[in-house]
């Protein structure tokens, strides 16, 4: 089910370059979407996205809003046998299990 809702959000955002942006947030709604596809369970991941779509117009402010998601934290001990890893997201805590997903710009 993920994967339909991925595939969606993906041929939105092809269909999306031809014309303005007019998201309110960043990051866009449709990428704001995919990351909670990304880390969320299905349900949590809908009702997400759906509440930041209801919000993206002219009557709130928008600004930045980063997704939020539930997970247990990662012990970094068991990273340390890498060389080198190359980082996607960054996890920013917000709360006990919680976090706020930003990406990483190489």
């Amino acid at each position: 089910m993920k994967k339909i809702f991925k595939s969606l959000i993906k041929a939105y955002q092809y269909l999306s370059v031809m014309t303005p942006a007019n998201c309110r947030y960043y990051p866009t709604c449709s990428e704001y979407a995919k990351w909670q596809f990304k880390f969320n369970s299905l349900h949590k991941a809908l009702i997400s996205t759906i509440l930041r779509i209801l919000r993206c117009n002219q009557l709130f402010k928008g600004g930045i809003d980063y997704p939020l998601i539930e997970c247990k934290r990662v012990n970094l001990m068991k990273l340390s046998n890498h060389k080198s890893i190359k980082v996607k997201y960054w996890f920013v805590p917000n709360g006990k299990d919680r976090y706020f997903i930003i990406k990483s710009f190489e």
